[in-house]
């Protein structure tokens, strides 16, 4: 009797441990969010993304071609949204001799070391740095002369826009920026922080991967350093996101296996995906990015879109597929 119960749970065994996966895959499924992309109403860009606490805090990019200031947003789920208003940066505190009439643009905001929020963010294709002990500020310029971190006239043939922060995980940060002219010939320069977050470790460097146009975004997965980037043109189909992967973060790099990894997709659902940032919760890892809504028009309208970011065993990140499920 003994052995016949024994062979009839052996037999049971697989039966009761594929159910019990099933189980776990339903439930996961039925917890998952289905967020609608866009996930703003609205059109915005270039978006830039941190946690503190349980909120998340969104800044972007208005649209069409910026504005006075940024847009920000709060959330804790991703499905309702809380608009703010910044006092910095604005067109007009952030305005040299040498900044041209572009409006405020593709912020970056980093927590670094110190416990102080840094925003690294674009105005008049010059970078300026901010400070502000809470996401949403107040804000002040980082330097006390109030100057741009970078002018335009620093590096001549780089379209100086598109900052990007990284921190490493000894609490080393490092900037990357750059873009290209007409439309072509992006450049992207990097350089080493010192601990005050605006003074540069030695002089910047070209680290421009291949395909590259602009948006650099730094992450770094299974001791590899992946520069993310966009390529193509910014207000058509061409628009896309690619990356790069190297042993340093300031490379060098070479363009990664599946890349690019989101681009227009066949049916036109999402068209000119790029500039974006990443974020981790639950262990996986999300991207943050703007697709672009056609207009006939001298300017492009964008929306804001969230999906996961997945890897193969290889550490290769894999195609994005745009499906709104996220689970959180």
């Amino acid at each position: 009797m003994k052995n016949v119960r024994t062979s009839v749970l052996f037999l049971l065994t697989p039966i009761l441990l594929t159910a019990c996966i099933n189980l776990a895959k339903k439930e996961n499924i039925q917890s998952a969010k289905l967020i609608a992309n866009p996930i703003i109403d609205g059109y915005f860009a270039d978006p830039c993304i941190v946690k503190d606490g349980d909120t998340f805090y969104i800044y972007a990019t208005i649209d069409p071609w910026g504005g006075e200031e940024l847009a920000v947003f709060s959330t804790k789920d991703f499905l309702t949204f809380d608009r703010h208003h910044l006092n910095w940066p604005t067109k007009k505190a952030c305005t040299s001799d040498g900044s041209n009439n572009s409006m405020v643009w593709a912020p970056s905001v980093r927590k670094a070391a110190n416990g102080k929020y840094y925003m690294y963010v674009s105005v008049g294709s010059e970078i300026w740095a901010g400070v502000s002990d809470l996401p949403l500020g107040p804000w002040q310029n980082a330097k006390e002369d109030n100057s741009p971190l970078v002018a335009s006239s620093d590096f001549p043939d780089v379209h100086t826009i598109d900052a990007d922060c990284f921190i490493d995980d000894d609490g080393q940060a490092y900037l990357y920026w750059g873009s290209g002219f007409h439309w072509i010939n992006g450049v992207c320069m990097a350089v080493k922080l010192n601990p005050d977050m605006i003074s540069f470790q030695g002089e910047p460097v070209d680290v421009t991967p291949a395909d590259y146009f602009e948006a650099p975004y730094m992450i770094k997965r299974f001791g590899k350093y992946y520069l993310m980037y966009s390529s193509g043109k910014a207000i058509d189909a061409t628009y896309k996101m690619g990356y790069a992967v190297g042993n340093s973060p300031l490379g060098p790099f070479e363009t990664g296996i599946n890349s690019p990894i989101l681009e227009t997709s066949a049916d036109s659902t999402t068209y000119g995906p790029g500039h974006h940032s990443v974020f981790n919760e639950g262990g996986q890892d999300y991207i943050l990015y703007h697709r672009i809504f056609p207009q006939d028009s001298a300017y492009v309208l964008r929306q804001l879109c969230v999906d996961s970011l997945n890897f193969d065993a290889n550490h290769n990140i894999l195609k994005v597929k745009p499906t709104g499920i996220v689970n959180f």
